[in-house]
């Protein structure tokens, strides 16, 4: 079993997987809790738009892909603050309107193919060096915003007002955490894929808060579960011929399921 790991293609699958695993897993907590769970799948159909126009322009799609998530993310930002829409409105407005121009583009180009599925779907094992370490180096940055604004993201994710009181800067740091959603979504696009990225943000708190006793705990069960379920999805669909992507997120639903069994033995009232 240990054999595969002297492959190039094994190892860049098992480094980029693990930092990104703790990258959505950590930015997740905050995220649902904040409940924008579902800005995973807007910045997802926003970064296709920006896949279909590399393609058409012959840019790399993951830089593209990246341009058109930063500035949907502040798009987003922008909407909610200067606009009368509440909830996720503004994330439909963005998601929307850049998916039909991704498959616009996409059509014009000829780009159904091999490659956008690829994006779409995932492709870690075929994740090439310079993908990796782009990948890798954002998903990294992620992670030590996570560390470093620890303490002003939990009041920020409990109490916004606390948080202005208290001097923290809530724009800008509400900017930011979009910002970083943005990055770890375009990131994660070729571990599990556009279209199921948003399941390494929303599951691993999903199944940590069954069983955690606090916050701190919270983020490090998540963790947890994002790396245990990329690093096993991605040695079962290697031994199994398996979609990475696919086994990545059906290891999450388990975990989740597990993490239920596990709350109902400790609280048997537990619903």
């Amino acid at each position: 079993m240990l054999d595969i790991l002297g492959y190039g293609f094994m190892q860049r699958a098992l480094i980029s997987g693990t930092l990104l695993a703790l990258a959505a897993s950590l930015l997740g907590v905050f995220l649902v809790l904040k409940r924008h769970a579902l800005i995973g799948h807007g910045l997802a159909h926003i970064s296709f738009g920006g896949i279909a126009v590399g393609l058409l322009f012959g840019v790399s799609p993951f830089l593209s892909a990246l341009v058109f998530g930063v500035l949907g993310a502040f798009g987003i930002v922008k909407a909610r603050e200067r606009t009368r829409l509440e909830g996720d409105a503004s994330i439909g407005l963005f998601a929307d309107a850049a998916l039909g121009l991704g498959v616009l583009v996409a059509s014009i180009a000829n780009a159904f193919n091999i490659d956008i599925m690829s994006y779409l779907f995932g492709s870690i094992l075929a994740i090439s060096p310079s993908e990796v370490i782009l990948s890798s180096v954002l998903a990294a940055t992620v992670i030590l915003f996570v560390v470093l604004f620890y303490n002003e993201l939990f009041v920020l994710t409990f109490d916004e007002e606390t948080a202005k009181v208290s001097g923290i800067n809530v724009d800008v740091l509400n900017s930011l955490l979009v910002f970083m959603t943005a990055v770890t979504v375009v990131s994660a696009m070729r571990v599990v894929g556009l279209l199921l990225v948003s399941a390494l943000l929303v599951f691993p708190y999903a199944a940590s808060v069954q069983v955690a006793k606090n916050f701190r705990e919270t983020l490090v069960i998540a963790a947890f579960i994002a790396v245990a379920s990329v690093l096993g999805g991605i040695f079962v669909s290697y031994y199994l011929d398996w979609a990475a992507s696919g086994t990545i997120v059906l290891l999450l639903v388990v975990s989740f399921f597990l993490s239920r069994t596990v709350r109902r033995f400790r609280n048997p009232d537990s619903v």
